[in-house]
């Protein structure tokens, strides 16, 4: 069964650190672009992060840029996202998606992803 799954998440205070992980399963991910997207209550699902299997590659919008940092063990198959002073802001369910590396650069579109994890909860406290 092909699976992302993401750990990591909790509950945290204003200016912490987390690294949430997300382990990947199921097939060769050789070919893949793997992503972290978050979505807090009542919101759309935003775009945090993407790393390219093979490459290392990575991308964030100006916004993630700083605290939010991806990145990816390849002999654990497992991609990470490392945030930095966690905001209460930051309160949201965070999740792994995958897609084809081939399908371009489109990174922030969620429809081009092809695989999601079940989500991890972050929560941070004021």
């Amino acid at each position: 069964q092909v699976q992302l799954v993401e750990s990591g998440g909790g509950l945290v205070q204003a200016g912490d650190s987390l690294r949430l992980s997300c382990a990947a399963s199921g097939r060769s991910w050789n070919n893949y672009a793997m992503a972290w997207f978050r979505q807090a209550p009542g919101k759309e699902r935003e775009f945090v992060a993407v790393i390219v299997w093979n490459s290392g590659t990575t991308y964030s919008p100006d916004s993630m840029k700083g605290r939010f940092t991806i990145s990816r063990d390849n002999a654990k198959n497992t991609v990470y996202l490392q945030i930095s002073t966690l905001k209460p802001e930051d309160t949201a369910v965070y999740y792994c998606a995958a897609r084809l590396s081939s399908y371009g650069s489109m990174w922030r579109d969620k429809d081009r992803y092809d695989y999601w994890g079940q989500g991890t909860q972050v929560t941070v406290s004021s």
